[in-house]
């Protein structure tokens, strides 16, 4: 049997904290209290870089231009890699409670033969995943940035300049700006809602790729949470339909694995590619989806954030300039395959999955079928969904 378990994860080589998490790397006592960092974005990728700092020695503060409580107030669901779970637990703010484990993962194509699975026991893990409301882990880390004394400010939209007195400016929120990267529009729209199904979920996570768009169920309590992909041109049709409509077009689109039975009020928002080619600057960083915006096929986004947040953490620990040219240039060095696995991985899922076109089906059963079946095949792909594309075999 291949495990994970005996691997030594890229996400935390070199470092003192072990795959359980919660060691802390330095003595916060050594900072000198003169923040150095200021981190424009108060959501949950700038509250856990200004934690992850805080266990390192380096003071900063927080620039959040909505209120405070405004932030708690997501309503996204978010699935996390095991790997996203151990960062998380290392900063103290994990929410077990409030977190369903994805034991299985179920991949296929409709209309087409081979399928395949990747389970968390196979691998000597508990979960390969986490499925939990937004708003939950937002309120941990908010508590848990007060508790540190760290300075939240509210209300204020930094501008150019702003930070100037600062070493460092972190953008930890926001859109990529196209002048500065690469765009990709999909022409697709992600409808979420949650649904509920007539069996057991049995924490079995779906990824059901169609040549409108795929399909993924995440378990969430007793119910899914779903993200089901849609032309532009369809996504007004399918947000306005009422419950029974919705719900025979999501049979339809999934199959009958499941049996829906009711579905919540439907959000959606548009999928595009967009990223910074370079995550560095004079005196500035951006991580998380201020570099990079993914499709939620295979679910990437948050979890690159927080291996973004981690990787920097370790680059600023010990440094006497947290601005520094070299030690910039060393993080997006140290980011660099990391963050180009994930977004060729996704750009690759979603062009290979696209076509309904004959060989080219096929070939796709073939590749699901031949992972379904080797063993260390299966090892690697866990490895790089959980720790990224350094954790490498």
């Amino acid at each position: 049997m291949d495990s994970l378990s005996n691997v030594s994860p890229g996400l935390f080589e070199n470092s003192d904290v072990s795959r359980g998490g919660g060691q802390v790397v330095r003595d916060p006592a050594a900072d000198d209290g003169n923040p150095r960092v200021a981190i424009v974005g108060g959501g949950p990728a700038g509250m856990a870089l200004a934690l992850a700092l805080k266990l390192h020695g380096v003071s900063a503060e927080l620039f959040e231009a909505r209120e405070r409580d405004a932030v708690r107030q997501d309503g996204r669901v978010l699935a996390l890699s095991d790997g996203a779970r151990q960062v998380l637990e290392w900063l103290g703010v994990w929410p077990a409670l409030a977190a369903t484990p994805i034991k299985t993962i179920h991949i296929s194509q409709r209309g087409g033969f081979g399928r395949s699975c990747l389970r968390a026991a196979e691998h000597g893990l508990d979960a390969l995943g986490w499925v939990l409301p937004a708003g939950d882990l937002i309120a941990a880390l908010d508590t848990a940035v007060t508790a540190a004394a760290i300075a939240y400010r509210d209300k204020q939209k930094v501008g150019a300049g702003d930070t100037a007195s600062y070493a460092l400016t972190a953008y930890a929120e926001g859109a990529v700006d196209p002048d500065a990267g690469i765009v990709r529009d999909y022409g697709q729209h992600a409808v979420l809602c949650s649904v509920s199904v007539a069996a057991p979920h049995r924490n079995v996570a779906w990824e059901r790729f169609t040549s409108e768009g795929p399909v993924a169920l995440l378990p969430l309590g007793e119910r899914y949470s779903v993200v089901l992909t849609c032309a532009d041109e369809r996504v007004a049709e399918i947000r306005s339909m009422d419950d029974t409509a919705f719900l025979a077009l999501l049979q339809q689109r999934f199959g009958t694995r499941h049996r829906f039975t009711a579905a919540s009020p439907r959000s959606a928002y548009p999928l595009g590619l967009r990223y910074r080619q370079d995550p560095v600057g004079e005196r500035q960083v951006w991580l998380g989806n201020a570099a990079q915006t993914l499709h939620p096929v295979a679910g990437q986004g948050f979890n690159l954030a927080l291996r973004d947040i981690w990787e920097l953490a370790q680059h600023l620990d010990g440094v006497a300039d947290p601005g520094a040219p070299e030690v910039l240039a060393a993080y997006a060095q140290g980011r660099r395959v990391d963050r180009r696995g994930a977004i060729g991985f996704t750009n690759l899922l979603l062009d290979s999955f696209a076509s309904d076109f004959g060989p080219l089906k096929h070939a796709r059963g073939v590749g699901l079928l031949a992972l379904d079946l080797m063993p260390s095949l299966r090892a690697f792909v866990a490895k790089r969904m959980i720790y990224g594309a350094r954790a490498w075999p």
